[in-house]
């Protein structure tokens, strides 16, 4: 067997195969929070991602998400998308595979995405807005060590149309951002977190025989992080983050590029970092309460997970949508999940309802022929 191979991250296809061998033998107001708000008014940069201009007398009404999109596949989910005429898009990573530490491998991806006529028409008329994941980020499960991020985040910012003096380029530290949309008393904000670029080493379970009882349960190669130190998003974006969580708005949406809620599934998860997960909770905790939804992608299903005694006077949900192309059918269990997973391609939809108040939102998943897999209604 090729030892190199046992030395680098796995994926889910690698990791079936080698433990297979072992087994064997703001537009409407579209403002960015901070200092990004004057950068993103002011600046324009030529991308194929341009947002779309909606009115800022309007309510957003609704929001369409996303993951997993691999740019040499045939992508019909963009029909669904654009049916649903979302007011914003968001890309919660893995929008390419990039897989390169060379940024002009990274740019051409990012071009074959860009022609795309689903996609084109989705810039033309909704608001998008994009965080990472691994493969745009340039390395399978990758994270702080990866040693082209830098070009890599020039590239990502410059198709999605990020302004030339946004925070989102010099941060030293990522590039994490948050948005505020709508009127206010109708206002949603959305926060988007980098788990990238602060991300430290993943621990691998290195015993062949609990690899594969791992495999038999549908679960992956990943065991939790428990030295001091191990993090996620880093001290400079934790601080961030608490102060985002201070924003006064009506509706919150915190996107995560990987899935918060499961406990554990051996995959990239929250899980891993459990101090970063434990302190993601206490934050919610201690914050003003606001109506809050968590949406994620990376794990090629789609699944509604919740949580009622969270210590929140609402349940804690998450709505997981992933591939826009991708499908993985050994879905791993989550003890959280509410109905069923579906391993198919997908897209997900949030409607709010501002008739009541709180407001209340509609979360779906919707398959590429656009049938209803999902739906979950969430009051506060």
């Amino acid at each position: 067997m090729n030892s190199e191979l046992l030395r680098k991250p796995f994926s889910r296809r690698v990791f079936t195969r080698v433990l297979g061998a072992l087994i064997a033998g703001a537009s409407l107001l579209r403002v960015p929070v901070g200092a990004h708000a004057q950068a993103a008014s002011q600046a324009q940069v030529s991308s194929h991602a341009q947002a779309h201009s909606v009115s800022r007398s309007e309510p957003i009404n609704r929001i369409a998400f996303g993951s997993c999109v691999h740019q040499d596949k045939p992508q019909p989910i963009w029909e669904v998308v654009n049916a649903a005429k979302p007011d914003v898009f968001v890309f919660l990573g893995d929008n390419i595979y990039g897989d390169s530490e060379d940024p002009a491998v990274l740019q051409a991806k990012y071009e074959q995405l860009g022609a795309v006529p689903g996609f084109q028409r989705l810039c033309e008329q909704t608001n998008v807005v994009a965080i990472w994941d691994d493969h745009d980020y340039g390395v399978n499960d990758g994270g702080l060590e990866y040693p082209s991020k830098e070009a890599s985040r020039q590239v990502m910012l410059d198709f999605w149309g990020e302004p030339a003096d946004s925070e989102r380029r010099s941060r030293p530290d990522g590039i994490y951002t948050s948005y505020v949309y709508g009127e206010p008393g109708n206002t949603v904000q959305i926060i988007l977190l980098d788990l990238r670029w602060n991300r430290t080493a993943l621990h691998e379970v290195a015993d062949a025989d609990k690899r594969a009882s791992r495999l038999a349960q549908d679960m992956g190669p990943y065991d939790a992080s428990l030295e001091p130190g191990a993090t996620m998003l880093g001290e400079a974006q934790w601080q961030w983050f608490q102060q985002q969580l201070q924003v006064e708005t009506s509706l919150r949406i915190i996107g995560s590029s990987i899935q918060l809620l499961a406990d554990f599934t051996g995959w990239e998860t929250w899980a891993n970092f459990p101090a970063d997960r434990q302190r993601f909770f206490n934050l919610l905790h201690t914050s003003p309460i606001v109506p809050t939804v968590i949406i994620s992608g990376d794990t090629h299903w789609s699944e509604f997970s919740r949580i009622d005694n969270s210590g929140l006077p609402f349940p804690l949900v998450e709505m997981t949508s992933s591939g826009l192309t991708e499908e993985w059918q050994a879905i791993s269990p989550n003890r959280h999940r509410v109905g069923e997973a579906f391993a198919q391609a997908n897209v997900g939809l949030i409607e709010i309802d501002w008739s009541v108040q709180p407001p209340s939102v509609n979360m779906q998943i919707r398959g590429v022929d656009g049938r209803l897999l999902i739906e979950q209604r969430v009051s506060f």
